[in-house]
């Protein structure tokens, strides 16, 4: 994985999407992300991130059955892929590493 990077909204995706399991969808990542962050971002900036995160073989996505509450259309449903799934871990254990590097002191505004 060494050379891959995301960048801060790429990987708030993918953390959505693995929080969301089967139910991770555009919309459904869109709300998730405004609701834990309270940032306004557009669907069409959630589809852009996905598509580039499958592009990357981080995330695959499948089509689902069609319901009468979305006019009979289907929806695209995403899932981590064990490419995404190694790329948070080392994104988190990067932050970590930075993060414990950080003197105590400067936790105190000091």
């Amino acid at each position: 994985m060494k050379g891959e990077s995301i960048g801060e909204l790429e990987e708030l995706v993918l953390l959505t999407v693995g929080a969301l399991l089967e139910e991770a969808y555009a919309v459904a990542i869109l709300d998730e992300i405004g609701e834990k962050t309270g940032r306004k971002i557009d669907v069409t900036a959630i589809h852009s991130v996905l598509r580039r995160l499958e592009k990357k073989g981080f995330v695959k996505s499948e089509m689902r059955g069609a319901t009468q509450e979305r006019g009979g259309r289907r929806k695209r449903y995403f899932d981590l892929s064990p490419a995404g799934r190694a790329i948070l871990e080392e994104t988190m254990n990067v932050r970590m590493e930075l993060y414990q590097k950080l003197p105590k002191l400067a936790f105190l505004g000091i």
